[in-house]
C-alpha cells in the first residue's frame, strides 16, 4: 500500500501505528523495561523476534496499518521482514541516520552514533534495502536537528530526490528542543524547486508541545505528519502518570496511555500517531485512544502539565538505557 494512501485509510485506528524502536533491541530508555521484557536471557534475539511477531499480528488484527523501524533499532528491520512476507497492505517506514553499535547489550558505552552524511545514508539505504527489499514505502533522515549537514547537502538531497523518483516517499524527522527549527529549515529543502519532504516525524505529547504550531504549517504544506514517544518514555504510563492525567483516564474508564494519545488525536495535523508498545497488553490500551471523548473541561485540566522544551529533552536525554 502507497504511503500517500495511509492519509485515506477507513479502519477505527486508522491514525495510530506501531513503532518498534521498544521491541527491535534489548535496550532502550522507556521505563519499567524490566517488568515488560524481564532480565537478561529474556531478551535474547529470538525472544525478542517472537515478542515483535506478536506485537505485529496484535496490531494488525486491531486495524494497524502503518509500521516504523530503523536501522538504528537493533534488528527492527528484520524482525518486521520476518512478518510482511504474508502482510501485503501494511505501509512500511524507517529511518536512517544512526547506527546501532550496543552489540545487542543493554550497558554498552554508546547504543547509537548519529551520522547525516551522504556515505551514511548509501551505506545504510543499501542495508535497508537488503533487508526490506521493495517493501520499504517511507524513509526518513534520523533525528534532524536545526544544524544537521542534512538540511543544506546539496549531493544527499539530490540521492534522497533519485530515491523519491523511484517510488520511495523521502521524510524526516525531528528530537530536541528545537524540533519546530528543524521543521521550519526541512520546509525550506527543495530539488529542482520542489519541496523534498513529504512526511515529518516529531516528539510531541501533553509535555512536550513546542513542535505543534511547525507540525501544523507542515500539515498545511501538504506534509504527512507522524508523531512519536506520545508517551514521552512511559513518563505518561502508570504508575509514573501525573495526578492530573491519572484523574482523566478514570474519569473515562480508560488507561493514562489511552488518554494521553487521544489528546494527540485530537491534532487536525495528525495523520499518525505512533504506539511504543513493548507488550499486547500496552498496545491494545494505546489503542483504545481512538475510543476516548475528552471534554473541554479535561483537556483543559492537562494543559498545565506541558513543560519547557528545555526542560523536557534535559530530562529525557538523563534517562538510563534500560
Amino acid at each position: 500500500m502507497p504511503f500517500s494512501r495511509l492519509a485515506t485509510a477507513t479502519t477505527p485506528t486508522a491514525h495510530l501505528g506501531l513503532g518498534l524502536a521498544a521491541v527491535g533491541r534489548p535496550g532502550y530508555i522507556t521505563l519499567d523495561r524490566a517488568a515488560d521484557l524481564g532480565e537478561g536471557d529474556d531478551r535474547t534475539v529470538e525472544n525478542l523476534r517472537t515478542r515483535t511477531h506478536e506485537l505485529l499480528d496484535a496490531a494488525y488484527a486491531q486495524g494497524v496499518r502503518y509500521l516504523d523501524a530503523a536501522r538504528s533499532y537493533g534488528r527492527s528491520e528484520e524482525f518486521l521482514a520476518d512478518w510482511l512476507k504474508s502482510r501485503p497492505d501494511v505501509v512500511v517506514g524507517s529511518k536512517w541516520g544512526y547506527t546501532y553499535t550496543a552489540g545487542w547489550t543493554t550497558d554498552a558505552e554508546r547504543h547509537e552514533i548519529k551520522d547525516h552524511s551522504l556515505a551514511a545514508y548509501e551505506r545504510q539505504r543499501a542495508e535497508t534495502e537488503a533487508i526490506l527489499g521493495d517493501r520499504l514505502d517511507l524513509y526518513q533522515i534520523h533525528s534532524v536537528t536545526p544544524d544537521s549537514p542534512a538540511l543544506t547537502d546539496k549531493d544527499l538531497h539530490a540521492r534522497l530526490a533519485e530515491a523519491a523518483a523511484q517510488g520511495v516517499t523521502v521524510g524526516f524527522s525531528t528530537s530536541g528542543p528545537r524540533q519546530a527549527d528543524a521543521i521550519r529549515a526541512a520546509l525550506a529543502v527543495t530539488v529542482d524547486g520542489e519541496p523534498l519532504f513529504r512526511t515529518v516525524q516529531s516528539t510531541y505529547n501533553i509535555l512536550e508541545t513546542s513542535a505543534g504550531p511547525a507540525l501544523a504549517e507542515a500539515h498545511d504544506a501538504g506534509l504527512t505528519v507522524i508523531v512519536k514517544e506520545g508517551m514521552a518514555n512511559g513518563r505518561l504510563a502508570a504508575p509514573h502518570a501525573p495526578e492530573p492525567l491519572r484523574a482523566v483516564a478514570e474519569e473515562t474508564g480508560l488507561g493514562c496511555d489511552a488518554v494521553a494519545l487521544a489528546v494527540i488525536l485530537r491534532e487536525p495535523w495528525a495523520g499518525v500517531v505512533l504506539s511504543g508498545a513493548a507488550t499486547v497488553v500496552q498496545l491494545t490500551s494505546n489503542l483504545h485512544a481512538a475510543a476516548v471523548d475528552l471534554t473541554d473541561d479535561q483537556l483543559a485540566r492537562l494543559a498545565p502539565l506541558t513543560e519547557t522544551p528545555e526542560a523536557y529533552w534535559q530530562h529525557r536525554g538523563a534517562l538510563p538505557w534500560h
